[in-house]
């Protein structure tokens, strides 16, 4: 029986967004599911959730964009971590079971993980059993509108980063965005952080330690070693 403490990373089951009257495919983005797995995986037991289950769909941008040795990796020898995921439901109750959850970022969560009322329970729940939550890029969507059993936002207060208003512009996606990701941490509390260039690395770990967020692609793997670092036994 293992000894590492069990992580549970959380991926969207959005797989498509209408950009300027065009349907472009998205879902979750691939260096901020792989690299954050790879600074993991040697260190804890993975589980790997969606609002769903089963099949979630890997951006295919993604793929073409990132072509570095742990993602090309990842896409040819992971596919049943995120073809066969658990649905996130299952998990309710049972933060004891885990030191930390994590959201993987990709347009997706901004859809479906930042308003689903499950997703919002086991943060609540996770955050309050003392445990690690995390997210990188957009993944903070899942995070920003998320309210303790006190009705203030888990945000509020804590330095955090995400996918920047900057970053979302320059990708000429802001039009079809459900809400913008670093607008809504702030009027929310959070104490925006950012690089200090556009696709820079930003990592801020805030609010007792517990509460990592990564800005960008380029941020994903520097949140795994936060989180590893974080949930040391």
């Amino acid at each position: 029986m293992s000894t590492k403490p069990k992580v549970l990373f959380v991926l969207t089951n959005h797989g498509a967004m209408t950009v300027n009257g065009k349907v472009k495919p998205i879902g979750w983005y691939l260096p901020e599911f792989a690299h954050p797995y790879y600074e993991l995986v040697d260190k804890a037991d993975i589980t790997v959730a969606s609002p769903a289950g089963g099949d979630t769909p890997l951006d295919p941008d993604s793929v073409a964009m990132f072509q570095d040795k742990e993602s090309v990796e990842f896409v040819e020898t992971k596919g049943d971590l995120w073809k066969k995921t658990e649905v996130l439901a299952d998990f309710k109750g049972k933060a004891g079971d885990f030191a930390a959850i994590f959201y993987v970022g990709g347009h997706g969560p901004m859809f479906d993980l930042a308003t689903d009322e499950t997703s919002h329970e086991l943060i609540r729940e996770f955050w309050e059993a003392g445990k690690v939550v995390g997210a990188v890029c957009h993944g903070p969507g899942a995070l920003a509108k998320v309210k303790l059993a006190d009705g203030s936002y888990l945000v509020s207060g804590s330095p955090v980063t995400g996918f920047s208003n900057a970053e979302e512009d320059a990708m000429g996606l802001s039009v079809a965005m459900p809400f913008m990701l670093e607008d809504a941490l702030k009027e929310n509390g959070g104490k925006f952080e950012k690089a200090a260039e556009m696709w820079g690395e930003c990592v801020v770990v805030g609010k007792e330690g517990r509460l990592i967020t990564g800005q960008n692609p380029g941020s994903a793997a520097g949140v795994g070693k936060a989180m590893a670092e974080a949930i040391k036994v």
